[in-house]
């Protein structure tokens, strides 16, 4: 949808250097998309879902250790207090999945999506300074897709069938309302707030979707998975809460 617009009013032109830090953040998106959607089949919702989320700490971690950037002292106690609640949440076994008996496996896709995800942001941190949001997100998200089709060609992945209508409302709904529209509404709430409790709003997801597998599938965290959760998302919270808003933005 976001190509079709392009043809009628044209993305900015950027210069090579750009295009290649596009191209590899289109790569990045991709197996960032590949492996959480691939983690569901071995781990629960919740456990997917708030693994993901854990970006924040991964570019965190890359400022620090890459960059060499230095953080106040709450940054790193907000790193260890959400590795040690990752590894509460990788290590619950409680919740059901459709594959049982693989959650180390899922809870390892998951973690490569969230560490995608970071290198995503990386890669398109410097560009977005020279291009705008429509850009960036058109070029990206077009080449990803156009590299996910492919590698679910290679796997033999077909298509869902015309008459499968849950599979394309799934599809329809994820590009309308998770994407286009979510990203919509948390650019123009920038308008009203400021990018640091936009950010801190994306925290709500993890949250709602447990709340919704519980609803839907039955899927329980166990106590310690709750706990790890909560270091798990208070840590990235530090994290965000204390990052310039220029980079936010």
């Amino acid at each position: 949808m976001l190509l079709a617009l392009a043809l009628i009013r044209p993305i900015a032109p950027l210069d090579r250097r750009g295009y290649v830090r596009l191209g590899a953040a289109a790569v990045a998106l991709a197996l960032h998309f590949g492996t959480w959607i691939a983690s569901l089949d071995d781990t629960s919702v919740a456990v997917s879902t708030l693994l993901v989320a854990t970006s924040p700490l991964w570019n965190a971690a890359y400022d620090a250790l890459v960059l060499r950037r230095r953080f106040p002292l709450g940054v790193p106690l907000a790193l260890a207090a959400g590795l040690v609640g990752l590894a509460m949440v990788a290590a619950d076994h409680h919740a059901p999945a459709p594959h049982p008996g693989h959650q180390l496996l899922g809870a390892g896709l998951a973690l490569t999506g969230a560490v995608a995800f970071a290198a995503y942001l990386v890669l398109v941190r410097d560009v977005h300074r020279s291009a705008g949001t429509r850009t960036i997100v058109t070029t990206t998200y077009t080449g990803a897709a156009i590299l996910l089709v492919i590698a679910a060609a290679l796997a033999r992945q077909p298509l869902p069938a015309v008459t499968a209508q849950s599979a394309w409302a799934g599809i329809v709904a994820m590009a309308l309302l998770s994407q286009l529209l979510g990203h919509t509404a948390m650019n123009a709430s920038l308008r009203w707030f400021g990018p640091t409790t936009v950010a801190m709003s994306t925290l709500l997801e993890p949250v709602i979707a447990a709340l919704l597998a519980l609803a839907l599938f039955g899927e329980h965290l166990s106590i310690v998975a709750i706990g790890g959760a909560a270091l798990l998302l208070g840590g990235v919270a530090v994290i965000l809460w204390t990052a310039p808003d220029e980079e936010l933005a």
